[in-house]
């Protein structure tokens, strides 16, 4: 599969999800299938934005307050953009008014909102202008992936404060996953029945304060990891590191979901990835598995012809989150290792090194084939665990 032609939209769920909101109490559910870009490893979606309509690819953001477009040639008929003045462009974070030359264009218009923003392909801040666009969109009473459907234009509102996310395992153009705006119902084909009440939850922290000096990028979802057990062997390293300090360091993020950010894969203090390694290798040994001299970025690589195939494949061992209130991530062997080869497969797992800095950020591939529910209002984070174990996927027609 190719690239995206066009990836000129970061979804940075603050925008989109308040583009979903309907104008009641309680907003309808919003399912925006998500796909997979084989040569880029990046999960995206098409939204149709705009009058008339314009169809764009959405990279998936976690971290970031607004949804960010290129405007060069972007012509709308219900654009419009925040004047500098206005209280939504000081609750934006204003940080002035634009003057420009030559006409009016939605990339730059007299006296609209200035804001500056992290543009995650290049790592670094920028300023841009603020404003909105109608968002077109699909809207169901019931998610049961059927194309039947009621198109609706939205303009921006108070966001829903759930979201949940399918990421698909596979990059194949008829497979998708999903992302769930307003929660659910959540329904896993062939399973008949609602993920909603099996979900496990633990604490959700959404960018806290003690961290806001570190990141100027914007909302962070975190989570607290208490210990890890390889199976049910728990590791040894000092547990002081997965608490987020006075100075804001440490604790455990979600990455953004783009490679250029480092997040395709989980990255790990190094002392807890160095008894990580090892207490795995050992627990692999013991099931007959090889080891591999490790290929760069991996820590350590296993001859692929020594594991063996399991309901949740590869069938090594599992790498399990304690999380607080003792809810239990298991992350089984198709999120643990990577194929690189026809003959090696690697831990999925990197040494992220001792500096200042996240102890533990979650990558893509760890989150595939689980049903991930952030929800805002209550605080709370819930997860299905591998849906490889009960015969479904993030993976659907």
């Amino acid at each position: 599969m190719s690239s995206p032609p066009l990836v000129p939209l970061f979804l940075f769920f603050g925008f989109i999800l308040a583009s979903s909101a309907m104008a009641t109490d309680k907003p309808a559910p919003v399912v925006f299938p998500i796909k997979k870009d084989a040569s880029t490893n990046q999960y995206y979606t098409t939204l149709r934005v705009g009058t008339p309509p314009t169809s764009m690819n959405a990279v998936l953001n976690l971290v970031g307050r607004f949804t960010w477009l290129d405007c060069d040639g972007y012509g709308s008929s219900s654009y419009h953009p925040i004047h500098c003045e206005s209280s939504r462009c000081e609750a934006a974070g204003r940080g002035g008014c634009t003057f420009c030359f030559g006409p009016a264009r939605p990339s730059c218009t007299n006296d609209s909102c200035l804001i500056y923003v992290a543009t995650p392909f290049v790592e670094e801040m920028t300023s841009s202008v603020l404003g909105e666009d109608v968002l077109v969109l699909h809207s169901t009473k019931k998610i049961k992936h059927t194309s039947r459907s009621k198109f609706r234009a939205l303009h921006a509102a108070q966001p829903p404060r759930v979201f949940a996310l399918c990421l698909p395992s596979s990059s194949s153009r008829s497979r998708r996953g999903d992302l769930y705006a307003g929660g659910g119902p959540y329904m896993r084909p062939p399973n008949k029945h609602d993920l909603t009440k099996s979900l496990l939850r633990t604490r959700l922290l959404v960018r806290p304060s003690s961290i806001a000096a570190v990141s100027n990028e914007g909302d962070e979802y975190f989570i607290n990891v208490t210990a890890i057990k390889i199976d049910s062997a728990p590791i040894t390293f000092n547990s002081s590191i997965l608490a987020i300090d006075k100075d804001g360091a440490g604790g455990t993020k979600f990455g953004t979901l783009t490679p250029y950010s480092r997040a395709l894969y989980t990255f790990l203090h190094s002392a807890i990835f160095n008894p990580l390694v090892e207490e795995f290798t050992k627990k692999a040994t013991d099931r007959k598995i090889k080891k591999a001299t490790p290929v760069s970025p991996f820590g350590a690589c296993f001859d692929a012809r020594t594991v063996r195939s399991g309901v949740a494949s590869p069938d090594v061992p599992a790498i399990v989150l304690v999380l607080r209130g003792d809810a239990q991530w298991r992350i089984e062997g198709a999120n643990s290792m990577v194929r690189v080869s026809k003959d090696m497969m690697c831990l999925g797992f990197l040494d992220g090194g001792s500096g200042v800095g996240t102890t533990i950020e979650i990558g893509g591939h760890q989150m595939e084939d689980n049903l991930l529910e952030f929800a805002m209002g209550s605080s709370t984070f819930g997860f299905s665990n591998s849906l490889l174990l009960r015969n479904s996927s993030c993976s659907h027609l």
